[in-house]
């Protein structure tokens, strides 16, 4: 009888990702399955929830909003800062940078640049988009201790010095 995915088991997929428009944005490796133990946090709310109860073997196709995966954008994430705080650093848009906050470390992405000021983007640059998985699950299996201990996959289930 085989195993249904649940809290702290082994689970491998083979997976696309795309945006609902069709672009791809990820897919496992081929032959490679992307291997995690099941409700870590590994993975994004929307796609661990689809997951839950799956056994090996199964295929489906799931749609994730964004509020399941990397969140709704909000505009109050991006700002616009004194070109000085980045000191003698190139910047220029598209380049991610990792932020001071008052909520911790965040990453921003410079979206502007101009002689005196920057402006950075904190949200994930996938907020707001909702996501189309086609997933296979190609292993479920129980955890060792040490991978529980160790919060990874080891491969084959053998431990690492």
């Amino acid at each position: 009888m085989s195993q249904t995915i649940s809290q702290d088991k082994v689970v491998g997929i083979h997976y696309v990702v795309k945006t609902t428009e069709g672009q791809l944005l990820d897919q496992s490796k081929e032959g490679q399955p992307l291997q995690f133990i099941f409700g870590r946090g590994m993975l994004i709310k929307g796609l661990e929830n689809a997951l839950a109860g799956k056994a090996t073997g199964d295929k489906f196709e799931t749609e994730i909003a964004p509020a399941d995966a990397y969140g709704e954008r909000h505009d109050g994430l991006i700002q616009t800062v004194p070109r000085s705080l980045f000191g003698d650093n190139e910047v220029a848009p598209g380049m991610q940078f990792r932020a001071s906050t008052d909520n911790g470390e965040q990453s921003v992405i410079i979206v502007d640049v101009n002689d005196d000021e920057v402006t950075v983007d904190g949200n994930h640059p996938l907020a707001g988009t909702a996501l189309q998985f086609d997933v296979e699950v190609v292993e479920v299996r129980d955890a060792t201790a040490s991978e529980l201990d160790h919060g990874h996959v080891h491969p084959n289930g053998q431990d690492h010095d």
